[in-house]
């Protein structure tokens, strides 16, 4: 079975002005799309086609570096996907309040977490990710560069922001702090970040 390219869970105008129509024309219909279609020319014919999306991320992960091209491909699969599902029209704000005792308790408060998450997403050098996630039953901001994730590293994903520069440069230029900073204030779908917690 061929892996596809997920609809967008929003309209493609719906985060204007913070994210345009026109990015998300290029980030998901373009750079998204290409990796589903470079991902099941890499895996047809091959015990790989019919494997779940997180499972074909495992196996090339501990296969490297011969599978790179495969888990590049189907790690932005996934990394785009679950992207599009942290952001939501009228988001960001606060967190509910299991998430937010969690993120009290384990990075110090609402502030202290959005200054170390925006640290990590500008900091990331080049492209890549910055995520919140489950390691060992504890809250922790890390950051990947280029396809990696969480997943690969056996923890659980529960937040992330993309960084390549094709998530922001048609509406932020070269403004990364400022789009990171959006993100967090208009733009984090909370709701799905608690329901991944669980």
């Amino acid at each position: 079975m061929a892996f596809e390219l997920p609809p967008l869970p929003f309209a493609i105008d719906a985060l204007e002005p913070h994210i345009s129509a026109r990015t998300f024309e290029f980030h998901h219909g373009k750079h998204h799309a290409a990796y589903v279609t470079n991902l099941n020319n890499l895996t047809k014919d091959t015990d790989l086609a019919s494997k779940s999306l997180e499972e074909v991320i495992k196996v090339a992960a501990a296969d490297l570096p011969a599978k790179q091209g495969i888990f590049n491909n189907a790690a932005q699969v996934w990394n785009h996907t679950f992207f599009w599902n942290c952001l939501k029209k009228g988001g960001g704000g606060k967190p509910g309040a299991k998430l937010l005792a969690k993120i009290e308790a384990d990075l110090g408060g609402l502030d202290k977490f959005k200054e170390d998450f925006k640290a990590a997403a500008v900091g990331q050098f080049g492209s890549g990710w910055a995520w919140l996630v489950l390691d060992g039953g504890k809250l922790k901001i890390t950051k990947t560069a280029n396809a990696d994730l969480p997943l690969a590293h056996g923890q659980k994903a529960l937040l992330t922001v993309d960084v390549w520069e094709h998530a922001y440069y048609l509406d932020w230029q070269n403004r990364r702090p400022d789009f990171v900073q959006c993100f967090l204030d208009n733009l984090v779908n909370w709701d799905f970040v608690e329901a991944n917690l669980g």
